[in-house]
């Protein structure tokens, strides 16, 4: 079950960090048309992706003992979204034995 979840979780960081650089060699966020930010879908879809940053991010806040670092993860997460939650991921699954539950992913005693 590690091991799906250390390939998954790279995957997706890997995946994130090309789609994101790839489009900000086409066009820079903050040049985005009007019409385009504009748009409700534009809006429910960063509605519905922050309220997901911060749901992750309670994971997150469970799973971290300190404020300092419980900030600094929501910090990451909230300016780069997927690539700080698939990057916290990671760091986490490849800190555990590759034999281990995935209970020991999720639950915070076994940090």
């Amino acid at each position: 079950m590690i091991l799906t979840l250390r390939s998954f979780a790279v995957l997706v960081l890997v995946t994130m960090l090309g789609v994101t650089g790839w489009a900000s060699s086409v066009q820079a966020l903050w040049k985005i048309p009007a019409e385009v930010a504009g748009n409700p879908w534009f809006i429910a879809t960063l509605f519905d992706a922050y309220f997901g940053f911060l749901f992750f991010w309670a994971w997150v806040a469970y799973k971290e003992r300190t404020w300092p670092v419980r900030i600094a993860w929501l910090v990451g997460i909230l300016l780069l979204g997927n690539i700080a939650m698939a990057l916290y991921v990671v760091i986490k699954v490849f800190r555990l034995p590759a034999g281990a539950p995935a209970t020991r992913l999720l639950l915070r005693r076994y940090d």
